[in-house]
């Protein structure tokens, strides 16, 4: 089986063990055949993005996220987010920021990179190197 590969094509990044994240609690915002909900998105939460994600029923303050929180996000949860932006209900700090090199190939089968660009964490959009992030 093949590493798994980032949004650019390359090895995927870690991301985060403070909290520690992902489907596999490792760190990585990998998936596999367990993980239904796509844990793919390496996000950085806000508190309006909170604040939403809670009035969808998901409270991802109950994991102990606060903003500016590392996280990996359900692809259809970051989606739905943008979604919201896109309708006029959040604003654009409500769409968690995305460190591309971390977030994982399958959540482009939901988003195209052109839009995961447009929110990506710092000046990540023109790197073109695997740079950890920390």
């Amino acid at each position: 089986m093949s590493p798994p590969l980032n949004v650019l094509k390359q090895p995927l990044a870690f991301f985060s063990n403070r909290p520690v994240t992902g489907f596999h609690r490792d760190g990585y915002c990998r998936t596999g055949a367990a993980d239904f909900g796509n844990h793919a998105v390496a996000g950085v939460v806000t508190e309006e993005f909170l604040d939403y994600s809670a009035s969808q029923g998901n409270d991802l303050r109950v994991a102990g996220l606060t903003d500016g929180c590392k996280w990996c996000l359900c692809t259809s949860r970051w989606l739905e987010a943008f979604q919201a932006y896109k309708d006029g209900r959040i604003s654009k700090n409500g769409v968690p920021k995305v460190h591309l090199e971390a977030t994982e190939d399958s959540a482009l089968r939901r988003v195209d990179l052109e839009t995961f660009r447009e929110f990506a964490a710092r000046n990540e959009a023109n790197e073109t190197n695997g740079v950890n992030g920390h």
